[in-house]
């Protein structure tokens, strides 16, 4: 996948240094923080709800006491409205690790004119809502191989604590060997444009602990759409690598084709093991995909 790791229009070379210079996290960070909280505040709390009785703190309903069940368990001041008594029953919670990857590699500092945002800043504030929301439900978030799970208030402030210290996440496109429980999830967010066959050991490590996962395929609109014409020049930045093409539309239909093989690929990786794949371009607000991603998250608890 060389000639499709990061497009960009004549008279521009991009290359390691300048994606690393936008890789830099430190200066940016709380304006990104900021962001996430923006993001995770439009997103549906109380994934916990299993709409059964259980052990849990949310009021679900009342419900006729039963002979034989325990007096303490009688609600007094419900059971007096009428000649009834009545039991206080609690929705069925239990809590759950939620484990984040956020690619950091050289080809997610790329942005083109048709973005929102760098395909890295945008993982970042997609991850860090997650983790704040997943938290604000009762779940448990951890950073494979960086960070323990943990259901801190103060979750996406470790979290970014935890990846600006993490310099060698700059050269990791994809995620490292870490211990994963069954029945955890795992949400790994990335361009994914890494040969499909490292992809899928990478998946395979982890659904054979029983993990289940999610892809966030993040995506520029160029990335898609290669809108070039005459003269252009592709970049590798994971290689530093370059290619000049000279008839940029007519190289394009042959890239669009390859890139879509490329992501019917991972659709097939995903399927395989029981996993999703969103994809998300850049030029979409953020809260779309988060959405999606605490939807099937919560579907899966339920199920």
């Amino acid at each position: 996948m060389v000639s499709t790791r990061v497009l960009d229009a004549p008279g521009r070379a991009p290359g390691r240094r300048e994606a690393e210079s936008g890789l830099a996290l430190a200066e940016r960070m709380p304006r990104l923080i900021l962001e996430a909280r923006r993001v995770a505040s439009t997103l549906s709390h109380g994934l916990h709800g299993r709409r059964r009785a259980g052990p849990g703190e949310s009021f679900w309903q009342f419900r006729p006491f039963v002979a034989g069940e325990a007096a303490s368990r009688i609600d007094w001041r419900r059971s007096a409205r009428d000649e009834r008594l009545y039991v206080r029953e609690r929705e069925w919670e239990a809590a759950h690790t939620v484990w984040l990857w956020i690619d950091r590699s050289a080809s997610m500092g790329f942005a083109s004119s048709l973005a929102q945002a760098p395909k890295v800043e945008r993982a970042l504030v997609l991850g860090l809502a997650l983790a704040d929301t997943f938290v604000e439900a009762g779940e448990r978030v951890g950073l494979l191989g960086l960070a323990r799970p943990q259901a801190s208030r103060t979750i996406v402030e470790r979290v970014a604590e935890a990846l600006v210290a993490d310099a060698s996440g700059l050269d990791e496109d994809l995620p490292p060997r870490a211990p994963v429980a069954r029945f955890d999830e795992v949400i790994l967010i990335g361009d994914f444009l890494t040969p499909v066959d490292e992809v899928r050991a990478a998946v395979a490590g982890i659904a054979g602990a029983g993990g289940r996962g999610h892809l966030v395929v993040i995506v520029d609109p160029v990335e898609e759409t290669f809108p070039f014409a005459g003269e252009a020049e592709l970049h590798d930045l994971e290689a530093g690598l370059s290619l000049r093409v000279g008839d940029a539309a007519a190289w394009g239909s042959a890239y669009r084709t390859r890139i879509q093989a490329h992501r019917d690929a991972l659709a097939e990786v995903a399927r395989g093991h029981g996993w999703t794949v969103s994809l998300h371009r850049t030029d979409r607000p953020a809260s779309e995909v988060a959405l999606r991603l605490v939807t099937l998250v919560a579907a899966r608890g339920a199920g």
